[in-house]
């Protein structure tokens, strides 16, 4: 099971992940990451993305961890439009048979996804919103894959 979904609509972790556990009697290992809306100064995000093109870049992720580790199943899920504080942006699952291929394909998702994927975020705080430039931070930790 390879998913790769692009939605409004909100997600159930705990499903997402019953799923992937129940995909094989192979899997040994679920692990899963999921992003959320930041609070504090933030009162909102707008997430945008280009059609067809994103999934496209999913899509080419999820290939390259398959075909750097033994996975069973993986799905990720990714929202767009306006979201709140607390709000579920992401959902990065992945089962194997063994936690160590799991742990690594969920990070280098979530890593690549961050860096490579065509979104763009914008972040409303009291009275300003403005685009959400690219962080040094994260292409560091892309480029160690």
């Amino acid at each position: 099971m390879w998913t790769v979904r692009v939605q409004v609509e909100d997600f159930d972790a705990g499903a997402e992940g019953e799923r992937l556990q129940r995909v094989s009697p192979e899997v040994g290992a679920v692990v899963s990451f999921v992003g959320t809306v930041r609070g504090g100064e933030v009162r909102a995000m707008t997430l945008e993305h280009y059609p067809g093109m994103t999934e496209k870049s999913l899509e080419a992720l999820v290939e390259e961890a398959r075909r750097r580790w033994f996975l069973t199943a993986v799905t990720v899920i990714h929202r767009v439009g306006r979201l709140m504080p607390g709000e579920r942006i992401v959902f990065v699952g992945v089962a194997s048979r063994h936690r160590a291929d799991a742990f690594a394909a969920c990070e280098f998702l979530i890593d690549r996804l961050k860096t490579e994927a065509p979104f763009w975020k914008k972040e409303e705080t009291e009275g300003v919103a403005r685009w959400v430039e690219a962080r040094e931070s994260d292409e560091k930790r892309a480029r160690r894959w």
